[in-house]
């Protein structure tokens, strides 16, 4: 397999951590008005997620520097095209940082979880939108610039992506919350599960079959909607592990969807000639070998390390009034 390809196929990966892990950091923001009643509860909400957050956003940090690395090209349009909504989505993850820190060092925390609120919910849309116009190819001359302007970006597709994504992580969400929290908290986020797993089903099925092609995505649809069903089945069931399982798994064909529809290209021109491929935005032999060695080496640790920290705060949490 060339370097190329195993370099696209790591980024792809980088990115399923991403929106597994800060997926649940999303939705957990997302509900936090809704699911806590009270200031006890809603620092009950903050806490399930208070050990790992800062860890999951590590996932986009890597995946943002593996592609600077590997295909410089497919970062310099990425970044120049895309300016304005990755600003923003950078903005909302600073201001949803500083809320979970100063929250509990706040007499009135009220508006701190409005800023954990909207500091989730805004990458959780755009993240969808980005990736979206990706798939859908965006408007690049022939020296591989990136032609449109925000409004090019906010098309019908697009929007549907981001509904898609933050339907998604809501979702996900609410399984995690009702993994690791007891009692009433627990039943209202089983119940916000088992009310938003129709729609997000019906609006993320959608926007797949509309993003797919080949065989392969086709694959990735499938074990998505496979993924989903096992969710809503299990939260049904009361199966709180096996409904986060079965969210995970169809976040992770997701995105699998997303990049198996744009194989071989990485960032696809609206005129196919333009496109950034895998070929033609890479970076040299010897920087990609460099590369391989050390995700080689360093992956494993990291991984390991993870999957420690959530053994050791694996525990439920009791809601406080």
């Amino acid at each position: 397999m060339e370097l190329t390809t195993i370099w696209f196929l790591l980024i792809a990966v980088l990115w399923t951590g991403y929106f597994v892990l800060e997926g649940f950091d999303f939705g957990v923001g997302i509900l936090l008005p809704f699911l806590g009643r009270t200031p006890g509860e809603r620092a009950t909400v903050v806490k399930t997620i208070g050990p790992v957050w800062d860890g999951n956003e590590v996932w986009l940090l890597v995946a943002g520097g593996a592609t600077f690395a590997a295909f410089p090209e497919w970062y310099a349009t990425l970044f120049s095209g895309f300016y304005l909504p990755l600003f923003l989505i950078l903005l909302a993850l600073i201001v949803r940082g500083v809320a979970l820190e100063y929250r509990n060092k706040s007499d009135s925390p009220k508006g701190w979880d409005r800023a954990f609120f909207w500091g989730s919910l805004g990458p959780a849309l755009l993240w969808g939108v980005a990736f979206a116009n990706i798939v859908r190819g965006v408007p690049l001359d022939a020296d591989h610039e990136f032609t449109g302007n925000l409004f090019t970006l906010l098309n019908p597709f697009a929007l549907l992506g981001g509904v898609a994504t933050l339907l998604l992580f809501t979702l996900h969400g609410a399984v995690f919350l009702a993994l690791r929290t007891t009692g009433e908290l627990r039943e209202r986020a089983t119940r916000a599960a088992r009310t938003l797993a129709p729609l997000t089903v019906l609006v993320v099925l959608g926007f797949l079959v509309a993003a797919r092609a080949g065989t392969v995505s086709w694959a990735a649809v499938a074990v998505a909607a496979a993924g989903m069903a096992v969710a809503l089945v299990a939260t049904l069931r009361g199966r709180d592990g096996w409904a986060f399982t079965g969210s995970a798994l169809g976040i992770a064909a997701f995105v699998a969807t997303l990049f198996t529809s744009m194989w071989p290209n990485v960032m696809p021109a609206l005129d196919p000639a333009n496109s950034l491929t895998v070929t033609n935005a890479a970076s040299g032999p010897y920087t990609l070998t460099v590369m391989t060695w050390v995700a080689a080496i360093c992956t494993p640790v990291v991984l390991g390390y993870q999957a420690w920290t959530y053994w050791v705060f694996r525990k439920r949490l009791t809601g406080a009034n």
